[in-house]
């Protein structure tokens, strides 16, 4: 870990604590609808060992038709638990190295009140390329007992995102790809109108990580790339993305940056560009 406070820990890191009963690591990898093979396939054939399974589609409100929109802290507290968590562990997140749902599952975590979460820099990517140990098959912890406490301060509803729409208090930051911002591809969901909220910004979160080694990008270019796209850190910011997933890699990111006060947008585009939804505006910020 490179301070108490940075919410990115390395391989180096979890490699020697990583059979502290006191540490919890959990697989959040996720794809988008019809990628194949499933992240949970990709998973039972190789993961770091003892690593759970977190199953960003399962661990949310199935009441609500939007996908993995965030669950009531008692399901929150049941599903966490299950996968062997207890409020007083340190829980390390990570995915394929792709930097798309393991911070999702640290902004979950934070968002109810458990403080010690990490993310693994790099990922299974990186751990596999430094031939560290991998395991496969399913892994079924002793379950833990974890009470859950929503702050909803992290998170923002489609009602309070129209709101913004006239008050401009908060800085909307989208992370998709720059052509789905400006409307100019079809959304990768079905009946979702092409644009973007009027009056966000585009930052797309494959700008923050190395591609190459799965790596967040330092400080100075982190700031340099939220500076470049229009962003003030002195000032509130909302993250946003297609589904409220790779929203959150912006989050870490601005968490690193001594940034603690964004919020996320849950229903995110898949919510606000629904054909009923609010209006919509084309083209670059």
């Amino acid at each position: 870990m490179t301070s108490p406070h940075d919410p990115l820990v390395s391989t180096d890191w979890l490699a020697t604590h990583l059979g502290d009963p006191k540490v919890r690591v959990i697989d959040a990898s996720f794809k988008m609808p019809g990628v194949m093979p499933l992240p949970i396939d990709d998973y039972l054939a190789s993961h770091i060992p003892g690593a759970a399974f977190f199953d960003v589609d399962a661990v949310s409100d199935h009441s609500n038709p939007l996908p993995h929109m965030f669950p009531d802290a008692e399901q929150f507290g049941r599903d966490v638990g299950a996968l062997g968590i207890g409020n007083d562990d340190t829980v390390v997140v990570y995915d394929a190295g792709g930097w798309v749902a393991a911070p999702r599952a640290w902004w979950m975590l934070l968002s109810f009140g458990h403080r010690n979460v990490r993310v693994l820099d790099g990922g299974l990517k990186k751990w596999v390329a430094e031939g560290r140990k991998v395991e496969s098959g399913p892994v079924t912890p002793k379950p833990g007992t974890f009470k859950a406490s929503f702050d909803a301060r992290r998170t923002r509803s489609l009602q309070q995102m129209i709101a913004n729409i006239a008050s401009r208090a908060e800085q909307v930051i989208d992370a998709r790809a720059s052509e789905r911002f400006q409307g100019k591809v079809p959304e990768p969901r079905p009946g979702i109108r092409s644009g973007h909220i009027p009056g966000s910004l585009n930052l797309p979160y494959n700008n923050l990580f190395d591609a190459s080694t799965g790596t967040m990008k330092s400080l100075d270019e982190l700031r340099a790339a939220f500076l470049g796209a229009g962003i003030r850190l002195d000032a509130p910011i909302v993250t946003s993305c297609g589904s409220g997933v790779s929203a959150a890699v912006l989050t870490l990111a601005l968490y690193r940056l001594g940034v603690e006060n964004p919020a996320l947008y849950d229903g995110s585009w898949t919510e606000w560009g629904a054909e009923d939804g609010p209006q919509i505006a084309t083209g670059p910020a």
